[in-house]
């Protein structure tokens, strides 16, 4: 169903087993997870959070302020981006890292005209940086992308399969949704499962955006081929 998608990955899915850091198995099968795409002609372009190393939301403080804090977020996700296009690589899905703040040392700048071509070359584009300055989340950056690079969807990894009525770790009584609109999920409060300034953003520009659990084996592609999985995040009344 989508030919080019955005797929956006937290720190906390790339920290696996882990409490912090990269766990280079779990980036071994979400490799695993993307391949049978590229292999079907589809264009992925991903955005990594950094919240496995550090997040400017918690560094923020009399001593740090915000700025600066952002900006230590902002390099956490460049480790994370080096470190997939990496794994990536050695496991036969070639992919190249782009960043949206400068370290011509480590990283190629990001720039439209390049990344779309190593998407038309066949390889996935992993973006860090998130939009390259502070007060905004990667979920906002991982949409903006979306738009930027004529993404069809927004895939929003996570650890429940989808958006529910309430914390579903919380509640045992949690309700998923299978489709909501936009207007929904921005109203009701109880719903965190995406930044609301993100959703927004694609409301706005009416990206679908899909929320669902990235371990339950096969989901990306069921996603990117229109099949059930997760939540349908839409502008359309389901």
């Amino acid at each position: 169903m989508y030919t080019r998608i955005l797929l956006k990955l937290s720190g906390e899915q790339l920290q696996g087993k882990y409490d912090g850091g990269f766990d280079i198995e779990r980036a071994r099968w979400i490799a695993g997870q993307v391949k049978p795409l590229l292999d079907a002609n589809k264009q992925i372009v991903i955005m990594v959070g950094g919240g496995n190393y550090a997040r400017g939301a918690q560094l923020e403080s009399a001593q740090i302020p915000r700025v600066t804090a952002d900006n230590i977020g902002m390099l956490a996700t460049l480790m994370n981006a080096l470190a997939l296009a990496s794994v990536f690589n050695a496991e036969g899905v070639p992919s190249r890292a782009l960043s949206n703040i400068k370290a011509d040392q480590v990283v190629d700048q990001f720039t439209h005209r390049r990344a779309l071509s190593h998407l038309e070359k066949g390889r996935v584009v992993i973006v860090a940086g998130g939009i390259g300055r502070p007060y905004l989340t990667t979920d906002t950056a991982a949409v903006s992308l979306a738009l930027e690079m004529d993404c069809e969807v927004v895939l929003k990894a996570t650890k429940v399969d989808g958006v529910f009525d309430r914390d579903p770790e919380k509640h045992d009584g949690a309700i998923k949704f299978d489709h909501i609109t936009f207007d929904q999920a921005l109203q009701n409060t109880d719903i965190n499962v995406m930044d609301k300034a993100a959703l927004g953003l694609a409301s706005e520009h009416n990206t679908s955006v899909i929320v669902f659990a990235l371990l339950d084996d096969g989901n990306i592609a069921r996603a990117t081929s229109g099949e059930a999985a997760g939540t349908l995040i839409s502008n359309h009344q389901p």
